[in-house]
């Protein structure tokens, strides 16, 4: 990767890491494409980690296949939101401080919180 270490994509509560590595290009190729630093505020999400384990299935961050994205203002929303949907990320929440961005396989989704 050119632009992250995968160390910051590591579960916040245990250190695992079980990231996608095709995922981590497209991220990449999303990094480029917008211009600006991502700062990854949540990667990988150990299926034990509080936030997976209220669920009645763990999500999209512990398939290693999710991150959030911080973004600091409007224009930086619409140039991950708009990147991300031409480089074919099909799962994007919209938070006013970060973007979810996914590569479900699923039925494309997006959703605000």
């Amino acid at each position: 990767m050119k632009y992250f270490k995968i160390e910051e994509f590591n579960c916040q509560e245990t250190g695992n890491n079980q990231m996608d590595k095709q995922f981590l290009l497209l991220l990449d190729t999303l990094r480029h494409k917008c211009g600006f630093p991502f700062v990854i505020t949540s990667g990988y999400r150990d299926p034990s980690h509080s936030i997976e384990a209220k669920k009645e299935k763990p999500g999209k961050h512990s398939e290693g296949i999710a991150c959030d994205i911080q973004a600091k203002n409007g224009a930086e929303r619409f140039t991950l939101i708009d990147e991300a949907l031409c480089l074919g990320f099909t799962g994007i929440g919209i938070h006013k401080d970060f973007i979810h961005v996914d590569t479900r396989k699923t039925t494309p989704v997006i959703w605000v919180y």
